[in-house]
């Protein structure tokens, strides 16, 4: 890590809320071990399994979210760390990424589209405030990433965060029982559209089930993140 980029993180903040990061990891490593026991099944997914009882334990006793956040941001902060680190499975299947790029790119022409018009229409249609919508918008796209299209559309970055990581668990948990209903087998599509929808929790979920798979939905999530923070803030200024 560069000079600059260790003196922009807050090191007295994280030292405050070290209690809540390390409490976050336990919750974590118990979510990890839970599903192993039950054989890995997606439906013991392990971020929602480790978010449900810091959401209690905040909720019973009234903490704000606020003060979970001076330990808690750091594990926002890696993920872009980690969502540059998904080049290494790209440069490892690089030959298959090539053969299938013209596809993939054609996929991208809908994936994204879908996701943010689907996301707008059922926030309008149940009657969600203006600022609502403004951070439902970038649902499907990375944290990192929607809650920077989130700040320059209006949005509430907190909220679209909460948004991306709702969206991620219900795509890892139901995803790839929806793709064997339709008969979907094929590991580069599965992972491609896991990343495209699901972000980087449906990666993680890709992975468990091929390299191959994740490294697709790596890609997916990549490029649908690029597009989508390049064309939305763009169309949105434009047209509301």
């Amino acid at each position: 890590m560069s000079e600059a980029g260790l003196a922009a993180m807050d090191w007295g903040r994280l030292g405050e809320g070290s209690f809540w990061l390390a409490l976050t990891i336990a919750f974590y490593v118990a979510a990890r071990r839970l599903q192993q026991v039950l054989g890995g099944t997606p439906l013991a997914n392990t971020v929602l399994v480790a978010a449900i009882p810091l959401m209690a334990i905040l909720y019973w006793f009234g903490i704000p979210v606020s003060e979970y956040q001076r330990g808690g941001w750091l594990l926002l902060w890696v993920l872009g760390p980690a969502t540059v680190a998904l080049a290494v499975p790209l440069y490892l299947n690089f030959a298959h990424v090539r053969v299938a790029l013209w596809p993939m790119c054609a996929a991208l022409l809908v994936g994204p589209a879908v996701a943010v018009i689907s996301g707008l229409i059922l926030a309008e249609a149940m009657g969600a405030r203006i600022e609502t919508i403004r951070s439902l918008a970038p649902k499907t796209v990375t944290t990192p990433i929607a809650m920077g299209i989130a700040r320059e559309i209006g949005g509430i970055p907190e909220l679209t965060a909460a948004f991306v990581i709702f969206t991620g668990i219900i795509g890892a948990v139901f995803g790839a029982a929806l793709f064997n209903a339709i008969g979907m087998r094929d590991a580069r599509t599965r992972g491609f559209a896991m990343g495209v929808i699901s972000g980087g929790i449906g990666t993680a979920r890709a992975f468990q089930e091929s390299f191959l798979a994740g490294t697709f939905s790596g890609v997916g999530m990549t490029l649908s993140g690029i597009l989508t923070a390049i064309v939305l803030p763009l169309v949105w200024l434009a047209f509301f």
